[in-house]
């Protein structure tokens, strides 16, 4: 599943930098991510590092984009060609 960034947010700015798809960034109220970026960071680390470095734990799997491991090792496989 892509993951989703809820209301709980406290934009503490520390998720963004983390995130090795470039999918996170600064909407109008709270952090954003964007689903055709995120890989939940398969291919790059063993966990999601945004869920990893958030202190209030407001990262969740987005129930309404539900992606298996090996949907996001395609879409990971497809980022990496298209910034070759």
């Amino acid at each position: 599943m892509s993951l989703l960034i809820t209301d709980e947010c406290i934009n503490c700015d520390v998720c963004e930098p983390e995130c090795p798809n470039g999918a996170i960034t600064q909407g109008e109220e709270i952090y954003q991510i964007n689903l055709e970026l995120c890989t939940e960071c398969v291919g790059h680390f063993e966990t999601s590092q945004c869920v990893d470095v958030c202190p209030v734990d407001c990262i969740i799997l987005d129930p309404h984009h539900p992606e298996t491991k090996e949907q996001l090792q395609i879409k990971y496989q497809g980022l990496i060609q298209q910034s070759a």
